[in-house]
């Protein structure tokens, strides 16, 4: 079982079908297939099903996944680990974050990060919290940070400071700028958020209603929004309130395009964590990233 087969059984995997496959690695077609009927008689099953509109994991394709996923995760961290020694800087830095958090911290940070090291290729991509795992597991993130820690055995979690939450309004809503006593006081307001738990890879996308629930209040003028610019933009225009996170809207406070309500009873925060790979190769440079944002 070499590391082409793995790799082509793990791109046709990701991309659901040959031809993606055979896009995203630069090969033909039917140099892809071989590649897989040789795999599948080394294993002696079939790791696809073919259905006509593509092809789908079968059991041992579901099986060998995970397992072909680390083996390619490990052998990026052999050639990381090799640049690191050629290259005498550190080497290359990629990192995966839940874009809520790519605040003004994160990017101060970077920056310092940066100046500090100008010879690494820093990159960076946002994703859901699952998907940052996913990106972290698979060896194409050198760490993340997302929300809540991830307690899959193959991933190690570092406690960062948690994101604060806070209630935003529209600065000519009549509480602006105000304080209330309790959050049952705006039970009646019109409300803005993510969809349920279930509609959402993000656990804290029902943090809102779970609050209401708390205080006895079962339901709220809710309506759900999929994206946090939306609801920001809503927010703005007078559409309703949101609980957000605090440097999610730190630009638009500070602009005056949105106002905070102070809820007495109300303190809730996300926990944050950063995320690596048990075992992976870490890189001086993405070590002395990791330390400034877990500081």
């Amino acid at each position: 079982m070499d590391t082409e087969a793995l790799r082509t059984f793990v791109a046709i995997a990701r991309m659901g079908g040959f031809s993606g496959a055979a896009d995203q690695l630069g090969r033909s077609q039917p140099a892809i297939s071989r590649r897989i009927a040789l795999l599948e008689g080394e294993l002696r099953m079939p790791v696809f099903e073919r259905l006509p509109g593509g092809v789908e994991l079968s059991q041992a394709g579901q099986t060998l996944l995970p397992h072909a996923e680390r083996v390619l995760a490990a052998l990026e961290d052999a050639s990381a680990a090799m640049r690191a020694l050629q290259a005498g800087d550190g080497g290359p830095v990629s990192v995966a974050v839940v874009g809520t958090l790519a605040g003004a911290d994160l990017a101060q940070a970077l920056k310092q990060f940066a100046e500090r090291f100008p010879k690494v290729a820093l990159t960076l991509r946002t994703a859901t919290s699952a998907q940052v795992s996913d990106l972290v597991r698979r060896g194409e993130a050198t760490f993340g940070l997302r929300y809540f820690e991830d307690v899959s055995p193959d991933l190690e979690n570092r406690a960062c400071a948690p994101e604060a939450l806070v209630v935003v309004c529209a600065p000519e809503h009549p509480l602006a700028g105000e304080k209330v006593a309790s959050l049952r006081d705006l039970k009646d307001e019109p409300w803005l958020g993510f969809p349920p738990p279930e509609g959402r890879d993000e656990r804290w996308s029902g943090m809102l209603l779970a609050q209401f629930l708390t205080r006895g209040v079962a339901e709220i003028p809710f309506t759900a929004v999929d994206s946090l610019t939306a609801q920001k933009r809503l927010v703005e225009a007078g559409f309703g309130l949101a609980l957000m996170p605090v440097s999610a809207v730190a630009e638009e406070r500070a602009a005056a395009s949105l106002a905070a309500i102070t809820v007495a009873d109300l303190a809730v925060s996300n926990p944050v964590s950063l995320i690596t790979r048990k075992a992976g190769y870490v890189s001086p440079a993405a070590l002395a990233l990791i330390e400034a944002l877990a500081a």
